[in-house]
């Protein structure tokens, strides 16, 4: 829940943020210092990870690497294809699949740990997508025949 709290900017911090959310359409002043605020404090408690905008929303990523989800999914993915490994094992693994060091794997994670909601709601929505991908591409391949 929200809590008001008077906040005093320096001119040309504010001016920035006033430019920021007049580019943002349907953004507040109040919206954006929140979500700015926000942003700032999960990436000084995880300095791997940085925030973007895309298609599916905006979202936590690993600097110089892939969206967080992306890192978590292959993961779980590797969990179930090599159930012996050990947790070096899976973020050795990780980390070589994906073209990424070890220590962005072990970021993702930990921002998954903190984050998990966040985290697993883009998980969802990715598998939702493959589904109805799926779905879509089976659809058009019975109706040509195959």
């Amino acid at each position: 829940m929200a809590a008001p709290s008077s906040v005093r900017f320096e001119g040309r911090v504010l001016d920035r943020l006033n430019a920021f959310v007049a580019s943002h359409p349907g953004m507040s002043l109040s919206g954006a210092s929140n979500r700015l605020v926000d942003e700032a404090l999960r990436m000084q408690e995880h300095p791997f990870i940085v925030f973007r905008d895309g298609p599916a929303g905006r979202r936590a990523r690993i600097m110089g690497g892939p969206d967080v989800w992306e890192v978590i999914a292959a993961i779980l993915s590797a969990r179930k294809a090599e159930p012996e490994l050990d947790g070096d094992g899976i973020v050795a693994l990780v980390a070589d699949t994906a073209g990424v060091v070890p220590q962005q794997v072990r970021a993702a994670l930990a921002y998954w740990a903190d984050y998990p909601a966040e985290v697993d709601e883009f998980l969802r929505r990715a598998r939702t997508e493959a589904d109805q991908a799926i779905i879509r591409w089976e659809r058009e391949h019975d109706l040509l025949g195959r």
